[in-house]
């Protein structure tokens, strides 16, 4: 038998070995328990693929983000033949891994019940023991039509086969060039226990699935279509270990506990109602002072950094985004026209920018205005569908705290350097520490403008992004239309990434607009324009703090910073005279002054999350002092009125949290 030469890559290392002919990636990697696939030339392989002369073949470990996606659709068919041996009427839909986990979606003729699931999950468990082999077979697409005939929705994606797209999870099943169906064979006696058209690859035995759990199951139309039949689809997670699956759970658990809309309900901060409107919540009292506190805060330091604010209406001619070019690439996005004015169409504005630039051009501007910087609170409008609309974080009607900066090319650089200096500062004053930037460049099928402008603008942003000093991942084809995009992704309490603020450069809109100052040899010139949007929007950011704190808001922020507990009747005139001279130095202290028993207060108010609790009997009284009581339950007696008072505007001061 002749040999192969193969060069086995593992970064950061390259190791070139001769093999016999016929050798497979599973003897190549012969025992590397956590190998369950490779990746030959950039491509994902099964273990049973014969490697050929000159392979670049690389180990896919279980453990990889490859590999955890080969374990969850591998389970996800696991999944789909307990469906069929539990439930044989129920018809395949499509079964790809997601983030932590996967989905396989059925056509049966009831919903699934949470005894079902169950049973469900009790059949993999079976079939996971059996050890089943996953086996790769070309087929012709009559054989496949053939073999599949009794699976309308395979029949259809074989139809699409080679113009699926990855949008339609089509291509998880049909590839690309080639058909190809995986068997399950009993591991003993070889005979098929179940087929599934898909492109693969897989685990070489379900009994390499070593923890999953079904989560939930939904409704959802088939391909994400509308128009198409309503499927049934059950999540499922999948982990390496029985460890990292519980850790997984655990989170879960914490971040259900963490979700804001529970958290808006349970402290009295916001809500949805019915009568107004999915994604269009109202504020209120309590989480009116937390949200204006948060918006105070911004306004001071943009005021300090030199932004002048300005006010748009929230309703505009379309002749505007025409001009914008929103209507051209954004209408998806927008609610429908309203007919006013003999005919002439006005939107709720999306966003903030076209109006900036009628503001910018309100007169003639000079360049020693810029950078002028325009900072407004502007309440927009997106016509999200219901299925992504949640709570504050996905919403139809938020306010951007959105900047329009208008610049000089000359000035570019070092105000895109101290634009997110200053964003990062005040993301880290709100209690955020843990980031990284994330670059969005060009989707070369929807931009307007130069290709030179568009690396100019893309470059200039990265150096100012370099300059950071922090993690910068690249988004291929992430940018808006009209110029590339820093976003700044941060973390939360529990490991959990969020995108917070982002900075766009834009030479396009100015020129749409015509936008022109008076350069210092009399000539004009375009203006360079930053979008930029710091919070995101008030009420994600809101949303996000709420869950990074889990609803126990820095003193600073709370709603309450500080509550006093009579021990009795007697005491509560003392502590209404506290609260008086707290609230005399802009501090937020209410006293509970109801029948409760004193120990029914403190638990009531450490619900509700209260920073401080102001506790007074008869010694305190007598002592001019007070008890100042901690949300941790820790308690200092015998504290000065002058003393819990300094104390407490310390804490708000420095916006610490306690």
């Amino acid at each position: 038998m002749s040999d192969v030469r193969v060069v086995i890559s593992r970064e950061p290392d390259r190791e070139d070995r001769v093999v016999t002919t016929g050798t497979t990636a599973a003897e190549l990697f012969e025992g590397q328990r956590a190998v369950v696939a490779a990746k030959v030339g950039g491509e994902l392989k099964d273990l049973t693929y014969v490697v050929q002369d000159g392979d670049e073949v690389e180990p896919v470990e279980i453990t990889s983000e490859d590999g955890l996606n080969i374990l969850r659709h591998s389970t996800a068919h696991v999944m789909a033949q307990a469906v069929q041996e539990v439930f044989p009427e129920a018809k395949l839909g499509i079964g790809p891994p997601i983030k932590d986990g996967f989905y396989y979606d059925f056509d049966v003729e009831k919903p699934f019940t949470p005894e079902d699931l169950k049973v469900i999950e009790k059949k993999m468990q079976e079939i996971q023991k059996r050890g089943q082999r996953f086996q790769r077979r070309v087929v012709t697409e009559d054989a496949a039509r053939e073999e599949l005939a009794s699976e309308p929705y395979k029949l259809e994606l074989i139809g699409l086969k080679g113009s699926a797209s990855s949008e339609d999870g089509a291509n998880v099943e049909v590839g690309g060039g080639e058909l190809t169906i995986y068997d399950n064979l009993d591991a003993k006696t070889g005979e098929l226990c179940w087929k599934d058209l898909c492109r693969g690859p897989h685990l070489p035995s379900t009994r390499l699935i070593p923890a999953f759990k079904l989560m939930r199951n939904a409704a959802a139309y088939w391909r994400g279509s509308e128009k198409n039949p309503m499927l049934q689809r059950i999540y499922g997670t999948a982990w390496p270990s029985k460890d990292e699956l519980k850790a997984y759970l655990d989170f879960l658990e914490e971040a259900e506990k963490r979700d804001h809309r529970k958290l808006g309900a349970e402290l009295d901060l916001f809500s949805i109602p019915e009568q107004i409107g999915s994604g269009l919540a109202v504020f209120h009292p309590k989480g009116g002072i937390i949200r204006r506190a948060m918006e105070d805060y911004s306004r001071t330091r943009h005021e300090q950094a030199g932004y002048e604010f300005v006010y748009t209406p929230h309703a505009t001619k379309g002749t505007l985004f025409e001009q914008s070019g929103h209507l051209d690439w954004y209408a998806d996005g927008m609610y429908p026209p309203m007919q006013l004015d003999e005919g002439v169409d006005y939107y709720l504005k999306p966003m903030n920018c076209p109006m900036h630039n009628l503001i910018f051009d309100a007169r003639g501007r000079s360049y020693r205005e810029l950078p002028l910087r325009l900072f407004e609170f502007g309440t927009v409008y997106r016509y999200e569908k219901s299925g992504v609309v949640h709570g504050l974080t996905r919403a139809r009607g938020f306010t951007q705290d959105d900047a329009h900066i208008y610049c000089t090319k000359e000035q570019m650089a070092d105000e895109l350097d101290s634009l997110l200096t200053f964003v990062l500062d005040l993301l880290r004053d709100y209690g955020l520490n843990d980031f990284y930037l994330e670059l969005s460049t060009k989707d070369p099928e929807k931009y307007i403008g130069s290709d030179e402008v568009w690396e100019e603008a893309t470059e200039t942003l990265r150096k100012a992004a370099e300059k950071q000093g922090l993690p910068l991942v690249p988004d291929p084809g992430g940018a808006a239309f009209y110029g590339p995009k820093i976003s700044v992704q941060a973390k939360d309490a529990i490991g959990r990434t969020w995108q917070m603020s982002t900075i766009q450069v834009d030479f396009n809109l100015p020129e749409r607009f015509d936008l022109e100052y008076t350069a210092p040899d009399g000539s004009r010139q375009r203006p360079v324009m930053i979008h930029r949007a710091l919070f995101g929007s008030i009420e994600r950011f809101f949303a996000v703090l709420l869950e990074h704190y889990a609803g126990a808001m820095p003193p600073w922020l709370a709603p309450v910073q500080a509550v006093g507990i009579p021990i009795g009747d007697a005491h509560v005139e003392y502590l209404q005279e506290f609260a008086r001279e707290a609230k005399a130095k802009g501090l937020r202290v209410d006293v509970d002054a109801s029948g409760d028993r004193m120990q029914k207060k403190i638990r009531n108010h450490q619900k509700l999350k209260t920073p401080f609790m102001i506790i007074v009997g008869d010694e305190d009284m007598a002592a001019g002092t007070v008890s100042f009581r901690y949300r941790d339950g820790s308690q200092e007696n015998g504290v000065s009125r002058a003393d819990a008072l300094a104390k407490l505007v310390d804490v708000v001061e420095r916006r610490v949290q306690v």
